[in-house]
């Protein structure tokens, strides 16, 4: 995880901060929060926090980890089941970690 040197000159993890952008008019509201709770469950002591973003653009469902597209629901044409999408972010927040029954299966 990334560091910088704060007021006093020791050193901060810079946790990644998560983001959910959905279209408010479709009613993905619930579904952004939902997906939003259980990631702070999983990655309680790993990440920052989760950011629900209202898009301004119809049909928009996309998840961000510090501004970085990590799922496009309109790049792949449905929206991410929560093991997937808690997949992805442990590849990006926490390699190491465990997902327990959420683990791939190769």
């Amino acid at each position: 995880m990334p560091s910088k040197l704060n007021m006093t000159n020791t050193m901060t993890i810079i946790k990644p901060t998560i983001s959910i952008e959905y279209c408010p008019k479709c009613g993905w509201m619930l579904r952004a929060a939902y997906m939003g709770q259980e990631l702070l469950s999983t990655f309680t002591d790993e990440i920052h926090g989760v950011l629900l973003q209202p898009s301004e653009t119809g049909g928009a469902y996309m998840i961000r980890i510090d501004g970085n597209i990590l799922f496009d629901r309109k790049e792949q044409g449905r929206f991410p089941e929560i093991k997937e999408l808690k997949q992805l972010v442990r590849d990006v927040v926490s390699p190491e970690k465990s997902l327990g029954h959420s683990e791939k299966k190769d």
